[in-house]
């Protein structure tokens, strides 16, 4: 009997595993358990650790601004587009789900509109589903006269891409190797919000979540990948006659397109051959619905059924890649 080779996983835009050195960081903090708002000494020691977790994280990003520690991306995105000064709302059509369930009233961007320092634009920096890079700093430029608050979420670009000079960003530590349960609102000035009082200079309520801070702050640091960008170029070749491609691409999200099987049928395949990817976003991959991003980017209904997605992370091999390559070839 052949051996069952090991599994391949290729969906870190859902979520990436927990890096050594992050888990490292959070068993230190576990150690530091005080709450680091309490007076005492010991809340005083985690104080300490937290903000110097904070200030690594904003020199690792290349961040000048003020941070605010969340839950995820999720919460940062609801505090920005809801505690934002401003009366309008205005968010690009292919946003992250998260985006339109924290702001149900924003109006989509259609470039025609009137903007002013009443408004908020939200525009992501890479889309979960196709890997597609928006323009989001030059978007900035063009704006920023009229006085207009820019918020990019940049769950998939934060410690893989330098990040665009928005006025707000949004990151998750999960999706570069750190722990799930916390990520950051990046602010210009926390003028640009309504405080809410409580914790994090009153801009969140809620214990801060020290462990996971320790070990978002030592993912960061520990960015090395195992594949180069040569070996994950060469990966985007070997796939490019089935890859969905939309603008300018990053070389570690992958929209794949399969001349005859449905993407449902995709999944199950892959997944008997040894390989987790997913199809749709990471919030919506377990269902059947049409994807609401692939429609909104243009792509027909026939190809968006056949579309899933593979997505490469820091602990992802070469011999993976050649292992999935040769396996979706078989397919294709």
């Amino acid at each position: 009997m052949s051996a069952i080779p090991d599994r391949v996983y290729l969906d870190h835009a859902a979520t990436s595993p927990l890096r050594p050195e992050a888990k490292a960081a959070m068993e230190e903090g576990f150690d530091i358990w005080a709450n680091p708002s309490s007076p005492h000494a010991e809340g005083r020691r985690a104080r300490a650790a937290l903000e110097d977790a904070r200030e690594r994280i904003k020199r690792t990003l290349g961040w000048e601004g003020e941070l605010i520690f969340t839950s995820g991306a999720s919460e940062a995105l609801w505090i920005a587009l809801n505690r934002a000064k401003v009366e309008r709302r205005i968010v690009s059509a292919v946003e992250h789900d998260a985006v339109f369930r924290a702001a149900p009233g924003a109006e989509i961007f259609t470039g025609d509109e009137p903007l002013d320092a009443r408004t908020l634009l939200a525009v992501q920096h890479v889309n979960s589903e196709t890997g597609t890079i928006n323009p989001v700093s030059d978007m900035v430029e063009t704006v920023r006269d009229n006085g207009v608050i820019t918020l990019s979420d940049c769950a998939q670009s934060a410690g893989k891409l330098g990040l665009p000079k928005a006025d707000m960003l949004v990151v998750s530590a999960h999706k570069f190797g750190g722990p799930i349960g916390i990520g950051a609102l990046l602010v210009r000035d926390f003028n640009l919000l309504e405080p809410v009082g409580g914790h994090e200079r009153g801009y969140r309520q809620g214990t801060e979540n020290l462990p996971g801070a320790m070990g978002m702050a030592a993912a960061l640091e520990a960015d090395e990948w195992r594949t180069t960008s040569a070996q994950r170029a060469a990966f985007a070749d070997r796939v490019s006659a089935q890859r969905l491609t939309i603008g300018e691409q990053v070389d570690y999200i992958f929209a794949l397109t399969h001349p005859s099987i449905s993407a449902q049928a995709l999944l199950i395949r892959l997944d008997a051959m040894g390989f987790a990817v997913s199809a749709g976003s990471a919030c919506s991959s377990g269902t059947l619905k049409k994807s609401r991003v692939l429609d909104a980017f243009g792509v027909p209904d026939d190809v968006a059924a056949r579309t899933i997605r593979v997505s490469l992370g820091w602990n992802t091999t070469p011999d993976e890649l050649d292992r999935f390559a040769q396996s979706w070839a078989s397919l294709a």
